[in-house]
């Protein structure tokens, strides 16, 4: 019934013996993932920049942008040019908050505070943006999305 392995597994599994594959350590994964999310959160909010300029958008773009390079070796994130066709507003702060929901999740496990404190103060601006125009209280926004 037992027949044995005869030939070798394509995963290292011994002890010492080195693998041909790359591997990052969880410091470095965690770097990735949140580049990618605070990448992600910048590209929306460049989007919201165009449909309604602030002061306070082009200030958490800035700081956006900086959080981006700095795992990266202080290269400056690639910007995304506007789309043509504009969507809701409150649809770019939904999904923005989102994003800074997962960009600070990652931030604290990597207990980076200027990140975590970035993505929380861009948490609180797009909840107060979705909040505003009609009232709705953040849970009431939660649940119908």
């Amino acid at each position: 019934m037992y027949e044995p392995i005869r030939t070798r597994s394509v995963h290292s599994t011994m002890a010492g013996t080195p693998s041909d594959l790359p591997h990052r350590s969880r410091d470095e994964e965690l770097d990735i993932q949140l580049a990618g999310h605070l990448a992600a959160l910048l590209a929306v909010t460049d989007e919201l920049r165009t449909l309604t300029p602030s002061a306070d958008l082009d200030t958490a773009s800035d700081r956006l942008a900086a959080q981006v390079a700095r795992p990266r070796g202080g290269r400056a994130p690639v910007r995304a040019a506007p789309t043509a066709a504009a969507p809701d507003p409150r649809i770019l702060h939904r999904r923005a908050h989102t994003l800074a929901g997962r960009a600070l999740v990652v931030a604290a496990s990597r207990a980076d505070t200027a990140a975590a404190i970035l993505t929380a103060q861009r948490m609180d601006a797009h909840a107060a943006a979705l909040a505003a125009p009609t009232g709705l209280s953040t849970t009431e926004l939660s649940t119908t999305a």
